[in-house]
């Protein structure tokens, strides 16, 4: 385990966050590499659970509120929460629009490390990728349609009833209880993935 993934884990006991919160929190943290595929699909998941869901995006909107030398948390919550989008409950949309201009906000976002980067420019762009993808609903519908079918041929043709994962509630996730395992560390290492809202709140 990495030295940010122990204090991590530490803060996780510390604020004793649930499974939910810890997920979102391992798929936005400051290492330079992205969440995988594996870990946002189970928090995609998660969202399909009233409790859970607003876990997860109360983690998400926290992460997108960072700033500075944080701005991986920044950038991987927007690549979290445009896969969230395409693959998750509907109401992630709807929170969305919600929160429109904490969104559109990012898209002014600054930060240039040490060495005279402008890490900014990675959150910029994808906060005007997602701030699109709000504005279309249709492109969002088909991008949500393309994803089911995917998952549903990754899972096998998705056979049976009510355990899946659109509509159903995933039956391992028990709120508020804290997890207690490191869990998703050993996930990591592949690339970030690519980044229906109210056409009116992104004008």
């Amino acid at each position: 385990m990495t030295t940010s993934a122990l204090r991590r884990q530490v803060k996780n006991i510390v604020h004793n966050y649930s499974e939910a919160e810890i997920k979102v929190r391992e798929a936005t943290s400051n290492d330079p590499w992205g969440p995988s595929s594996s870990l946002m699909s189970e928090i995609a998941d998660l969202t399909f659970n009233v409790v859970a869901f607003a876990e997860v995006m109360g983690m998400v909107w926290k992460r997108l509120n960072d700033s500075g030398k944080n701005w991986r948390h920044v950038y991987k919550a927007l690549t979290l929460l445009d896969y969230l989008l395409k693959t998750g409950s509907e109401r992630v949309a709807q929170q969305c629009r919600e929160n429109a201009f904490t969104i559109q906000t990012l898209r002014d976002f600054q930060y240039v490390d040490r060495d005279g980067r402008d890490q900014g420019a990675n959150v910029r762009e994808k906060a005007r990728q997602l701030v699109c993808l709000l504005r279309d609903e249709e492109r969002l519908r088909q991008e949500r349609s393309q994803a089911l079918k995917t998952k549903e041929r990754m899972a096998g043709g998705g056979s049976g009833g009510g355990g899946g994962v659109y509509g159903g509630i995933p039956p391992s996730y028990h709120p508020g209880r804290r997890t207690s395992q490191p869990s998703m560390a050993v996930l990591y290492g592949e690339e970030f993935s690519r980044s229906r809202g109210s056409p009116s709140s992104f004008n």
